[in-house]
C-alpha cells in the first residue's frame, strides 16, 4: 500500500486550509500555524488519502502515528480503511494521536470495540470564556485584577502596541534576550520552544499570525508580546505568550490586553496545552477555564491484537 507522505512546505498552507476550515473543533493543534513551526521538530509529513488530509509523525519508538482524518464523513471512512492496510505494510502498530472525543465515536460506529482510547491530560488545551478573559470579574480573579493594577502603578506610561513589520525586530530582540535569561539552550523543551517562537515573529505575515506587545513606556523596550490567531469561528487561539518574569503583572497585562484587542469576535479563547508543567498548570488554572478540549492516542483493542 503505497501512500506518500511529504514535507509540510509554507506553498501548501492554502491547499491544507481548505480542509482545516472543515474540521469544527477546538483543538490547537491542527492549525497550519501550529502543524507548520513544529513539523521539523516532530517530523510531521502530510497526505491527502481519499480527499481527505492526514498527518503522520513519529513516535518516541520511531514508528509512525496518524491524526484522525480531516474531510466528509464519506472520505474519512474510506482513507481509514487505506490506512489500516498502510500500517500493514510498514508493520507497525497502528496509532492515531490527538484524536478527540467525537471522533472516536465515530470509530466506533464504524469499527465497533475494535479501538481504544487513551486521554493525555497534559495535552489538554484551556478554553476561557473570552469576556471572563476581558473584564477579568469576580472574587476567583480578584488576584489576576490585582497583579494588572500593580502594572500599571509601576508603569503609568505603559503602552499595548500590535505587532506589525515596524515592531517586530524589538519583540525578536525581548525573545533572544528571554532565551539566555531563561537559559533555554540548557533545556531541550525550553530550546525547541524557543525556536517555534523566533520562527512565529519571524514568519508572522507569511503564517497570517496576529500579535500584541507591552511595553514600560513609548518607546521604550518590549516587556512582553504574545502571538495567536483565529482558530475557528467562535474560539480564538494564543500560540505564544513572553514577558519578563521580574516586571510584576507583566504576564496577566499582556494576557488581558490581548484578549481585549484582537478576540472580542470570539467566545472562547483557547490557550493551549500545559504539557505537564506544574507551573504552568497552576498558572492556566488559576484564569478558571470554561473546559479542557481533551485528545486522546488511539491504538487496537488488545483482543484485536491477539
Amino acid at each position: 500500500m503505497e501512500i506518500s507522505f511529504r514535507r509540510i512546505e509554507l506553498e501548501d498552507r492554502e491547499l491544507l486550509q481548505g480542509y482545516l476550515n472543515q474540521k469544527p473543533y477546538r483543538s490547537c493543534d491542527l492549525v497550519f500555524a501550529n502543524i507548520y513551526l513544529w513539523s521539523r521538530k516532530y517530523h510531521t509529513e502530510f497526505a491527502i488519502v481519499e480527499d481527505a488530509l492526514i498527518f503522520c509523525g513519529s513516535r518516541e519508538n520511531g514508528e509512525p502515528s496518524i491524526t484522525f482524518p480531516i474531510g466528509g464523513q464519506e472520505q474519512i471512512k474510506k482513507a481509514l480503511d487505506k490506512m489500516f492496510a498502510w500500517f500493514e505494510a510498514q508493520n507497525a502498530e497502528f496509532h492515531m494521536y490527538i484524536v478527540q472525543e467525537k471522533e472516536f465515536e465515530l470509530l466506533e460506529t464504524w469499527y465497533p470495540q475494535k479501538f481504544q482510547i487513551s486521554y493525555n491530560r497534559d495535552s489538554a488545551d484551556y478554553v476561557y470564556e473570552t469576556e471572563k478573559l476581558t473584564s477579568l470579574a469576580g472574587k476567583k480573579l480578584h488576584g489576576k485584577r490585582n497583579h494588572i493594577n500593580r502594572f500599571k502603578e509601576s508603569n503609568p506610561d505603559w503602552v499595548y502596541e500590535p505587532i506589525t513589520p515596524k515592531n517586530v525586530e524589538d519583540c525578536f530582540q525581548m525573545a533572544l534576550r528571554w532565551r539566555e535569561e531563561m537559559q533555554c539552550e540548557h533545556d531541550v523543551e525550553k530550546r525547541d520552544e524557543m525556536c517555534v517562537t523566533l520562527n512565529a515573529l519571524r514568519l508572522m505575515e507569511e503564517l497570517e499570525l496576529q500579535g500584541g506587545l507591552l511595553r514600560a513606556k513609548p518607546g521604550g523596550e518590549v516587556i512582553a508580546f504574545t502571538i495567536g490567531e483565529p482558530l475557528n469561528p467562535d474560539t480564538y487561539v494564543v500560540h505564544i505568550e513572553k514577558a519578563y518574569a521580574e516586571i510584576q503583572g507583566a504576564y496577566p497585562m499582556i494576557n488581558q490586553q490581548f484578549v481585549e484587542h484582537v478576540a472580542q469576535g470570539y467566545a472562547y479563547v483557547n490557550r493551549e496545552e500545559d504539557t505537564g508543567a506544574e507551573g504552568l498548570r497552576k498558572a492556566k488554572l488559576s484564569y478558571r477555564p470554561a473546559f479542557l478540549v481533551e485528545k486522546g492516542n488511539v491504538t487496537l483493542r488488545k483482543n484485536q491484537e491477539e
